[in-house]
């Protein structure tokens, strides 16, 4: 984890980072959906106290840590991007869930943590969201509460998939224009948009097929219940004081604090990379 972080912190040179952490101990989302992540399988006691000591390390080390009472890392990811946002920073998200994709935007990009690690994974900004998912970053928390997510246990409107999800976003927009058209015009314009678009396409008609689906019993409801499990809480106190020098996240950090917390572990070329890189000045890094 640590080497992950490091070749993070190198490779993007930020002034600040910040990490957040799942509250363990109570979910606000469990709460509401008893069988919210069902099915997973669970994490080895090992791993599970490994991550309870990352955090320790991580502190001591001078970086910041948020773990949010009932909530998740992701909501800590959510909170990051509007902070950026409104102080006009720019933020790499670093994570392997798909739900940080809603908050891509031209100062929020998501680096999709896959196998391979830090090097091997792509880094999402607007335009390679578009190309790679099909669907705008401002329609994605819409796109996956239509399709639902199985990895939450969270299934999607019954009859709408990824590829009708995302072509009923590109063609017609934002979902709360889609049901408006239901609601008033018993989803006529919906139809038609996507007929026109299956007519350009040289493929079979679907517009009244996906106006029935989602205005069959249960479809809204299940859709309006995903968005509300899936929208990550961004309004959380990141603690970021960029005019406070020393204050948690920021960097650099004290060479000789880098030295004695990671020189603990015992593994001279980690401790080297550590203070290489966490105790120089970013503006003098190599990488950008």
């Amino acid at each position: 984890m640590l080497r992950q972080i490091l070749e993070a912190i190198e490779g993007f040179a930020p002034d600040a980072v910040i990490f957040g952490l799942d509250d363990r101990t109570a979910s606000l989302r469990a709460d509401l959906y008893p069988d919210y992540k069902a099915g997973r399988a669970g994490k080895d006691a090992a791993l599970i106290d490994q991550l309870e000591r990352a955090g320790a390390l991580l502190d001591a080390l001078g970086l910041a840590t948020l773990t949010p009472p009932g909530l998740e890392a992701d909501d800590v990811s959510a909170s990051g991007a509007t902070w950026a946002r409104d102080h006009g920073w720019n933020c790499v998200i670093i994570t392997s869930d798909r739900d940080a994709f809603a908050h891509i935007s031209d100062h929020t990009q998501v680096l999709r943590l896959i196998n391979g690690g830090i090097n091997a994974s792509p880094l999402l900004n607007p335009a390679r969201l578009v190309a790679l998912y099909g669907v705008a970053a401002e329609h994605y928390l819409d796109f996956a509460a239509l399709r639902g997510d199985a990895s939450d246990n969270l299934p999607g409107v019954t009859g709408i998939g990824e590829k009708t999800a995302a072509i009923l976003l590109t063609e017609v927009g934002s979902m709360q224009s889609v049901w408006a058209d239901i609601d008033h015009n018993e989803g006529r314009g919906v139809a038609a948009t996507l007929d026109s678009w299956a007519a350009e396409e040289g493929t079979r008609r679907m517009g009244t097929t996906v106006v029935r689906r989602l205005a069959a019993p249960g479809a809204r409801d299940r859709y309006d219940f995903n968005v509300q499990l899936m929208a990550g809480r961004d309004d959380l106190d990141l603690g970021i004081t960029p005019d406070v020098p020393g204050s948690p996240g920021l960097l650099p950090l004290d060479a000789e604090r880098v030295n004695r917390v990671v020189g603990f572990l015992g593994v001279e070329a980690t401790t080297s990379l550590a203070i290489r890189v966490l105790s120089t000045d970013p503006a003098s890094a190599t990488m950008r």
